[in-house]
């Protein structure tokens, strides 16, 4: 059985062991953590064994074993490629690294070494993901003309974050999150289904903004606004939208010649995915109100309760891993996705207000869909 080890026991920690919880098809051999009191409270909690030290948890993980980074972003880098030269596969939170020429070593090295690499979130091999992709398989909206993507999380200056608790007793990593910025941070919930379904994004035109840094609790805060018109190679347009400003917005429409796919939230992996037929009422061009629910056949994948807005089972990436590796083939999670993800979403938030039209360098085929996920019901 594949063995696989945590280093990093924040937050977002919790919400893997959660959905760990469920079940998995790897051996879990427990964490490490450079701060012992977090660390001991954590394995305490999940009666996990606790390692003093990085090198001794890459030892007992092992060649072809899985690194799982829950680490602060601005360590991604670092402790990824640690895994790598340890000869371990490599599955990070997101962003994959804080550049794309740091991305780029991380991806070259994997390759190098023959070993796996990707990049959270993993949500587009979630139900509600893979029903908008089968249903664009299926041709239910005919051709898709345009994308309508947002991922707005409220005025999040205003919320009690401070009171944001994760089960172990970790704190939301606030100072993490605003240096970070919303865009590296939420706009692959939503990349990562387009790229999954439609594959590279060609050119993307972004602007990006700071326009609540008064009121953040970090001295150099990431942009807090972001809007981009991605040009994907097939032909596909989407906007997409991050925010820490707008009203909680986390819908997703697909315009198509004979109507609209729609769902209400990225974060839960059983959205109602829905089509609405357009059609000619008197002198009046309009969608149906009457929304026609679009599910798929059969059974999909174990789901997680709620934690505030969340449902996401965050085990279905380090699952798909390794799976492949027990199988012996490609990732879905692969390489080229963490990298054009990476590209795309630096690109967005880099843009400020002059960035402009940014061609992009690396590229990524669509994702082969989940076996349970090929027709609808």
């Amino acid at each position: 059985m594949i063995k696989v080890g945590i280093i990093g026991t924040g937050f977002v920690a919790d919400l893997y062991m959660r959905s760990f919880a469920l079940g998995t098809d790897f051996e879990l051999i427990g964490a490490h953590d450079r701060r012992p009191e977090r660390l001991s409270q954590f394995c305490a909690h999940w009666d996990q064994p606790a390692f003093a030290t990085s090198e001794a948890l890459l030892a007992a993980i092992g060649p072809g074993g899985i690194l799982l980074n829950l680490t602060n972003p601005a360590s991604h880098y670092e402790v990824g490629r640690a895994g790598l030269e340890a000869g371990c596969h490599v599955y990070t939170e997101k962003p994959l690294a804080m550049n794309v020429s740091d991305a780029q070593a991380l991806c070259d090295l994997a390759r190098k070494k023959g070993l796996m690499l990707a990049s959270a979130p993993c949500s587009f091999l979630g139900e509600a993901a893979q029903t908008v992709g089968a249903a664009i398989r299926a041709d239910v909206a005919g051709p898709i003309r345009a994308i309508y993507a947002e991922l707005d999380d409220g005025f999040i200056p205003q919320a009690r974050y401070a009171d944001w608790i994760s089960e172990s007793g970790a704190p939301w990593p606030a100072g993490d999150e605003f240096e970070v910025g919303c865009t590296l941070e939420h706009a692959g919930y939503y990349l990562t289904w387009l790229i999954a379904i439609f594959g590279s994004v060609r050119t993307v035109v972004a602007a990006s903004a700071r326009q609540v840094s008064d009121l953040l609790p970090v001295d150099d805060p990431a942009p807090d606004f972001s809007v981009a018109t991605l040009f994907f190679d097939c032909g596909v347009v989407a906007r997409l939208t991050c925010t820490i400003i707008g009203p909680h917005n986390h819908s997703l429409r697909l315009v198509g010649d004979r109507g609209v796919i729609e769902l209400d939230e990225a974060w839960n992996n059983a959205a109602k995915v829905r089509f609405r037929r357009r059609f000619n009422l008197r002198r009046r061009l309009m969608e149906s109100p009457l929304a026609r629910r679009l599910k798929l056949a059969g059974e999909t994948h174990p789901k997680v309760g709620r934690w505030g807005s969340a449902s996401m089972n965050f085990a279905l990436g380090v699952t798909e891993m390794a799976e492949a590796i027990r199988d012996g083939r490609p990732c879905r999670m692969s390489i080229d996705l963490a990298l054009h993800l990476t590209e795309v979403t630096l690109a967005i938030q880099g843009a400020g207000e002059t960035g402009g039209a940014q061609r992009m360098t690396t590229r990524c085929d669509p994702v082969e869909p989940m076996p349970w996920a090929q027709r609808l019901g």
